[in-house]
């Protein structure tokens, strides 16, 4: 059905006609009978499709309505394509007319990837609310940051009420306490009102391990490959077609019913698909069919971490992805900040590999990995929108044993030289919910499954997963409320001191991004870097047609000398300003930057 690249509404689970029939649809390619149960009240026989579909129309099902799948006339289960869960991931599925929703954001149009200021948040823990109403009160604050783009991370029905979103077992139903549907629309809607692009972060690796169903449909899984979580998805085995249009699906469906502008794509490197055409390609064709539909803009974000631009290479040299995660970046500056070389951050040099991932977007991009054995990575030449680069994310602080936020791990100044670095780089800048008023608070990894067994397996995977990266304690319960409350912002920080003038002075560093046509340009050809390895120092030129911006870096501890005699000071997070040691123009604070404007007049 992928085939055709006819973009019609959604084309599997209960959909709703114009005229209040219903389409009811199903994938079960072994099954000998299939079966819709609504409200345990009348049975509705699907009938044999081709390609593994089961299918009818009624006009008996109406929103709101509960119903399962009965397979064979045994078992009866949730739909795999169900877009509410009300009652959790082990409950009926509820039918929604996802196309009802009064959208006013009809003029709205993404703007150019080049222009994105992310914020990544996650939904439970942003607000005390904990929902998508919650968001929806802290659009004006994030307008007044300088965000242009509100990253959320997975929303997909998950067991319980406590997850990061990456052990969703339902990828089209929206999370019934976070508001389902009917609330991620009005969210979007309210963002588009606002001026905000929305990304939405989606899991097509696997899926969770409580509330999986799919295996009872079909041949969702495949043994051929294993991945961190298990099987792998079923992508270029028998039957994967009905897998490959399952995904394709999901996809579409956040753009076009959900309005959503971007997704970003969990760990494509976890994806296993030798198939002549690869499913992340299959993915971006179907979205370019959708968008020459509607009009619209839409974007396909991977997380990689295999160096490798086949991924964002446009079809056919790859796969056609507009941008990628770069944690190379990350891990070089973290390194340059004094976080220990060990494990994933025992590859890295500090401020060298800094410089030449301002350079080069990859550190690895061909040379011998002495923590993966072996040489990584390729290099590339795709210009700097197609990266996004940030100093924390919900896996750097997270995948921490006590999910150590930056201002627990660094000092004040040397925060505010991290965020520089981030903010003042040609690639796409990504900020983590809190960092910028410098929470005190950590996000920590947090579940709330109801199986007994599963709790202690994760509860022990989470201690091991430690033993190289720290000493001393155990890592938090994962499945403790108290784990996830921590996790939780406290917003009354933000206005008190020193976290007012943090969030003054990342305000102040996203406008001067913002302004400044050189800061934030992606040809990464009008970047270049200086190394004093021995003093600590970077420099970092910004070239632009009408002036250039030399932004010098101290990453060490002590006070230099600067002889920088040239253009303009026109910032510097040493003043007092800044809650800084204080300026003085021959010297360069520690930990500090120092930008410089020079005209070319």
């Amino acid at each position: 059905m992928t085939k055709s690249k006819k973009i019609d509404p959604l084309r599997i689970g209960v959909n709703f006609h114009a005229d209040g029939t219903a389409k009811v649809r199903a994938w079960s390619p072994t099954a000998q009978t299939l079966a819709a149960r609504v409200n345990d009240r009348f049975t509705l026989p699907l009938q044999k499709a081709e390609n593994g579909y089961w299918q009818a129309t009624t006009g008996k099902i109406a929103p709101g309505d509960r119903y399962v799948f009965v397979i064979d006339d045994e078992k009866a289960w949730p739909d795999p394509a169900s877009l509410s869960q009300p009652d959790g991931v082990h409950g009926p599925s509820q039918a929604v007319n996802v196309c009802a929703f009064n959208w006013t954001d009809g003029e709205w149009q993404s703007p150019p990837l080049s222009d994105y200021i992310l914020y990544e948040l996650h939904t439970g823990t942003f607000t005390p609310a904990g929902d998508f109403e919650g968001i929806i009160q802290k659009l004006d604050y994030l307008l007044d940051l300088g965000i242009t783009a509100v990253e959320l991370m997975p929303v997909a029905q998950f067991p319980g009420n406590r997850n990061w979103g990456y052990d969703g077992v339902f990828p089209f139903a929206v999370q019934n306490s976070y508001g389902g549907a009917r609330g991620l629309q009005k969210l979007v809607d309210a963002c588009h009102k606002k001026g905000l692009a929305v990304v939405l972060d989606v899991v097509y690796n696997h899926l969770g391990p409580e509330g999986n169903y799919l295996p009872f449909f079909g041949p969702y899984f495949t043994g051929k490959y294993k991945t961190p979580w298990g099987d792998a998805l079923n992508f270029d085995d028998a039957w994967c077609d009905g897998v490959r249009d399952f995904f394709i699906e999901n996809s579409l469906m956040w753009f076009r019913d959900f309005h959503v502008d971007a997704l970003r794509l969990d760990a494509v490197h976890a994806i296993r698909d030798f198939s002549p055409k690869h499913i992340l390609q299959e993915i971006k064709e179907n979205t370019a069919e959708l968008s020459k539909s509607t009009g619209k803009t839409y974007h396909l974000i991977a997380e990689c971490d295999l160096n490798d631009p086949r991924f964002i290479n446009p079809i056919p040299k790859g796969f056609g992805l507009d941008a990628q995660w770069t944690d190379e970046f990350h891990h070089a500056l973290r390194v340059s900040a004094g976080e220990p070389r060990q494990g994933y951050y025992s590859d890295f040099k500090g401020i060298t590999d800094l410089a030449k991932a301002y350079r080069n977007a990859y550190v690895f991009d061909g040379q011998y990995s002495e923590q993966r054995h072996k040489f990584f990575g390729a290099k590339t030449d795709n210009p700097g929108r197609q990266f996004v680069v940030f100093s924390q994310n919900h896996d750097q602080v997270g995948n921490r044993m006590k999910g150590e936020r930056s201002s627990m791990l660094v000092s004040f100044e040397m925060q505010k030289l991290m965020t520089a670095a981030v903010l003042l780089s040609p690639y796409l800048p990504l900020l983590f919910m809190g960092e910028e008023w410098s929470a005190p608070s950590p996000f920590q990894y947090f579940v709330s499954h109801t199986d007994k067994q599963l709790i202690e397996a994760v509860r022990k995977g989470r201690s091991d997963e430690f033993r190289e990266f720290h000493s001393g304690g155990e890592a938090p319960d994962p499945q403790a409320s108290e784990t996830f409350e921590q996790s939780i912002l406290p917003w009354k920080f933000s206005a008190e001191e020193p976290h007012q003038t943090m969030l003054n002075y990342y305000k102040a560093l996203v406008l001067l991004r913002k302004t400044q046509a050189a800061l934030s340009d992606p040809d990464r050809k009008a970047t270049t870097t200086t190394v004093d390895e021995q003093a600590g120092v970077l420099t970092l030129f910004r070239r632009g047609r009408e002036q250039d911006f030399h932004c010098l870096m101290n990453f060490s501890a002590a006070q230099l000398p600067n002889a920088f005699s040239e253009g303009k000071k026109i910032f510097d997070s040493a003043d007092v300003l800044w809650n800084g040691p204080g300026t003085a123009a021959d010297i360069i604070q520690p930990e500090s930057i120092i930008i410089y404007q020079v005209s070319h007049v």
